[in-house]
């Protein structure tokens, strides 16, 4: 009797741990989507052209891919739950300064800031999350659900936000962060187990260095491609200077005794795999909000209501999805699971872009397919890649392996959104991304 009472007070505790760690991973991606609906009302408010929209819907990602690599060290080096409560400190600063903005400036300084602290909490979360998972299955089952949260989030960011933003402001979208953020920092000692810090490992703070700022400029310059000429002073500088940086990083870790990215971690076939479909993935619905969100407002005139209530079904299928993924992964294995995911994704971006962009097609025959193919496709290529990208890594590098996972979930939506964004019309930037699915669906089915 005694020992059944045990398991299942462990049991939910584990639960309640999940519960907190997952709304803190869907709450920061929920944060990088949430301005995008509202982005042409802050437009408007603040007077802005294009090229400072683009830069303002891409801050968050960019800090927040930037910092990734060495949130994770630190997690590692200092425990994953001391480096959650530092990051929610950050995270929820920012997002209670950022509703007094008075103008771009400021905007761009705390969603930078907002970016800052989610590249703490983030690896700091998955390291949390083996601790609360020491045995392997239940792990596993674990990583598979927690690989379809961030979709989830940003699904939640497109509702939620032009819902509040037609009936408050754009600026009460800060709330949710702000409330997700407080309520972790006073659940996580009660909640959260303790993680043991590797003492003796260095930072390398001069890898994190050279890697933060060559990701963000590398980034910041694939960005503003949408805005300027590939060949101009805007667009090469920061490309040749981000490049040159991540160069000197490789180099510079081949050297250092304790490296922040081991040279080795990234050559894994199978792991380079899942973080290649995680990118593409994370593109294809970014591609998929941004493209559709802007086009019902402006060709349309949809308000952000209604643009909201058309992804109502995408999130329903994410959500089923998303709870089917583990048990298909269990009988199909990852790499199946992560073909079909792919694959569907793709087929729905197709759709999307030969018939979701004609306003003479009614909703149900031209939105809706897409917008049903490509989230159950999307969750089950996160929950496979998610599991694929952490297979064999050890303890003491789960906060690398998670903060290499979501910078590939960065880089998705910031980089390869920005370079697909400058092929030409609408259609033509759905369907390179389809494309791109497509071919890591091949790769990943000639890998098994």
């Amino acid at each position: 009797m005694a020992a059944t009472y045990v398991a299942r007070a462990t049991k939910v505790r584990h639960r309640s741990a999940f519960l907190l760690l997952g709304s803190v991973q869907t709450t920061l991606i929920f944060t990088l989507t949430a301005i995008l609906v509202p982005l042409p009302r802050i437009g408007r408010e603040f007077d802005l052209e294009r090229a400072d929209l683009i830069l303002l819907s891409a801050a968050y990602g960019l800090a927040f891919a930037g910092l990734l690599l060495f949130g994770g060290r630190l997690a590692d080096r200092y425990g994953g739950r001391h480096t959650l409560t530092a990051g929610l400190a950050i995270f929820g600063t920012a997002s209670a300064v950022a509703p007094l903005a008075p103008g771009i400036g400021a905007l761009l300084a705390v969603r930078f800031a907002q970016g800052a602290g989610a590249a703490l909490v983030a690896p700091a979360a998955m390291a949390v999350l083996r601790a609360v998972f020491p045995a392997p299955t239940a792990y596993g089952r674990a990583l598979a659900t927690w690989g379809g949260l961030s979709i989830l989030g940003a699904t939640a960011g497109n509702l939620l936000s032009g819902v509040i933003s037609a009936l408050l402001s754009w600026r009460w979208v800060f709330a949710v962060p702000l409330a997700v953020a407080v309520a972790a920092l006073v659940l996580a000692p009660r909640l959260l187990p303790e993680t043991a810090p590797s003492r003796g490992r260095s930072l390398d703070l001069s890898g994190a260095l050279l890697a933060t700022a060559g990701i963000t400029l590398t980034s910041y310059g694939l960005v503003v491609t949408a805005a300027r000429p590939w060949l101009s002073a805007g667009v090469l500088v920061p490309l040749l200077a981000g490049a040159a940086l991540l160069v000197a990083f490789m180099c510079a870790e081949e050297h250092t005794r304790d490296p922040l990215l081991p040279p080795g971690f990234l050559l894994d076939r199978r792991r380079a795999l899942a973080l290649t479909a995680t990118a593409t993935s994370a593109c294809g619905t970014a591609m998929a909000f941004v493209v559709l969100s802007l086009h019902l407002q402006q060709a349309r005139d949809w308000s952000p209501l209604q643009v909201s209530a058309a992804f109502v079904p995408f999130a329903i299928v994410l959500v089923a999805s998303g709870w089917l993924a583990k048990p298909l992964i269990d009988r199909y294995g990852v790499q199946t699971t992560m073909v079909a995911g792919l694959s569907m994704g793709a087929a729905g971006l197709a759709l999307l872009a030969l018939t979701g962009l004609d306003p003479y097609i009614p909703y149900a025959y031209g939105l809706l397919p897409g917008l049903v193919l490509l989230p159950a496709g999307a969750a089950a290529s996160f929950a496979g890649a998610a599991v694929l990208s952490v297979e064999g890594v050890r303890r003491q590098q789960i906060g690398l392996a998670g903060g290499v996972l979501n910078t590939a979930m960065e880089v998705g939506p910031t980089v390869l959104f920005a370079v697909l964004l400058t092929l030409g019309s609408d259609a033509s930037s759905l369907a390179a991304t389809g494309a791109a699915l497509a071919v890591v669906a091949i790769l990943a089915y000639r890998m098994k």
